[in-house]
């Protein structure tokens, strides 16, 4: 079974760079295919004194001081930085770590910090024609010698941008989110992968993505799939009964509510979510894989020892056994 795992962090809940260091050379070591992070400024409005590295100056210092272990965001926030300015960050960073890194992207969603940084946080509507306008830019520049491109947002002309990505055409891209109408449609026209959450009917954004693919004339298997889990439930693999039931009970008391809610809770709002023995977690898997997923970003808790510890637990009973 092909499959690739990824351990994702939110630098956004106070990551020192050291902390974020051990965890991917842990990471690296342990069998995991990549590393990655979120791209934001702040958790909330309580968050004044706490870390929050930037996303791209995180992943540039990872590349001088991993080997092997990927390096990518999920995702970048188109808006936060021009389209040129990024093509070329991310070519320097591929050059760096030699071909090391994914592209994830978005069209942006956390309007407090677009607001607290003074960026203008326009509709939906108008955050994707951006984004899309970017990504053809971004592969302009990554691919040809000194393109032009005008657009009603973005344009460039007869820009140069070298170094060039190490990997050939370029770094794969990978679109985030689940929107029927627009991301899952900008997925089929640029994106190598899309990345999904676990939550309700995310089978059924498979058939959305699978029509858009047909639409704009696209394999549906060419386009990889990536499924994220994190938040609440956690991510949390054991053969112990008491530790498993210990976990169930903090994230009970981190919810205040009684650990049957909190189950029942799971089981609704996040169908297969990946907490449990390991022969469930497998069996989980393998139905994923079933329905095309080849890749997965998990996200445990802690933000240092104890997400280190979770994440060799993981690989032990789960990547090792894929």
């Amino acid at each position: 079974m092909n499959v690739k795992f990824g351990v994702h962090i939110e630098p956004q809940l106070g990551y020192t760079y050291e902390q974020a260091l051990a965890i991917a050379l842990e990471a690296e070591k342990a069998g995991y295919e990549s590393f990655w992070c979120s791209d934001h400024f702040f958790l909330n409005e309580k968050s004044a004194g706490q870390n929050c590295l930037e996303a791209w100056t995180l992943l540039s210092a990872l590349a001088a001081n991993t080997t092997k272990i990927r390096l990518g965001t999920m995702v970048t926030c188109n808006s936060y930085r021009p389209p040129s300015l990024l093509a070329k960050i991310a070519a320097s960073i591929d050059m760096i770590s030699n071909g090391r890194l994914w592209f994830g992207y978005g069209a942006g969603w956390k309007e407090v910090e677009y607001r607290a940084y003074g960026y203008d946080f326009p509709k939906i509507q108008v955050r994707m024609d951006m984004m899309e306008e970017a990504l053809q830019i971004i592969k302009l520049l990554w691919t040809e010698s000194s393109p032009t491109f005008k657009g009603n947002h973005y344009s460039i002309e007869n820009a140069f941008s070298a170094p060039k990505p190490v990997q050939k055409p370029h770094p794969p891209i990978l679109i985030g989110g689940d929107g029927e109408k627009r991301t899952l449609k900008a997925v089929a026209k640029y994106a190598d992968y899309c990345n999904l959450f676990l939550r309700p009917e995310f089978e059924k954004k498979l058939d959305v993505l699978k029509s858009h693919c047909k639409d704009v004339g696209r394999d549906y298997d060419d386009v990889g799939k990536s499924l994220f889990a994190q938040g609440w439930p956690g991510v949390f693999v054991t053969k112990d009964e008491a530790e498993l039931d210990e976990h169930w009970k903090k994230r009970a008391e981190i919810l205040n509510k009684s650990v049957e809610e909190v189950a029942e809770y799971a089981k609704v709002n996040a169908p297969g979510s990946w907490v449990g023995y390991p022969e469930d977690l497998i069996e989980r898997f393998e139905y994923l894989v079933g329905l095309g997923f080849d890749f997965f970003q998990v996200m445990f808790p802690g933000l240092g020892a104890d997400y280190i510890k979770s994440a060799q637990s993981f690989s032990n009973w789960i990547i090792r056994r894929l």
